[in-house]
């Protein structure tokens, strides 16, 4: 699996498959067919058998899926088996939005800490986080294991953090500053650029008129 070349249009409908598997069994469903599963979730029954195909023959011929085998699969492919460390860079009122969301801890994802670097932040509690001076931000890294590094802070400065993020070790970065960051083949980023899904919602409005 590992081997194949994967296209990231698949490997971004993964979690959407993943959340309505979870809505399913939320609803105590355990088979489904590729074309309730299509009526569901507005990709075609063609398009999600080749998907899954990518990864393993998880369905049955005349039986359809296991929903709990298939959610269970889809969360080791994305990797939600594993229990990562992520610290939060950026205490301001989208890095506190974000530090407030319960959801990470229950998806494996552990934020140990927030930092800031202005000082009228460092020291205040957020959630269950003092946050932290950013000058700090390396012996922390080291000190607890940090895999990723959430990024909520302005794109000044913002290429500066991630050098020093990539000196100690960082693996993953989720970047939500406005700006494209330079980092080596081997450290995973990934961008959410609120101005740029603002700005094609506008645009499919626009045509939708």
């Amino acid at each position: 699996m590992g081997s194949k070349n994967i296209s990231m249009a698949v490997i971004r409908r993964l979690p959407k498959y993943h959340r309505y598997l979870g809505d399913l069994l939320d609803k105590d469903i355990q088979r489904i067919s590729s074309k309730e599963l299509s009526d569901i979730i507005g990709f075609t029954a063609s398009q999600i058998r080749q998907d899954l195909n990518n990864f393993g023959g998880f369905g049955q011929q005349g039986y359809g899926y296991n929903v709990g085998a298939l959610h269970n699969e889809i969360g080791k492919i994305l990797g939600l088996d594993k229990k990562y460390n992520a610290i939060l860079i950026g205490a301001g009122n989208l890095g506190q939005a974000i530090a407030n969301y319960s959801g990470f801890k229950r998806a494996g994802f552990e934020v140990k800490a927030l930092f800031d670097a202005n000082p009228r932040m460092i020291g205040l509690k957020i959630r269950d986080f003092e946050v932290l001076d950013s000058e700090s931000l390396e012996d922390f890294v080291k000190e607890n294991e940090i895999d990723i590094a959430m990024l909520c802070i302005p794109k000044n400065g913002a290429q500066n953090i991630v050098d020093r993020l990539v000196n100690v070790g960082i693996k993953g970065i989720w970047n939500f500053a406005p700006i494209d960051l330079e980092v080596p083949k081997n450290i995973i980023v990934e961008n959410v650029n609120l101005k740029e899904s603002l700005f094609t919602l506008s645009y499919l409005m626009k045509e939708n008129e």
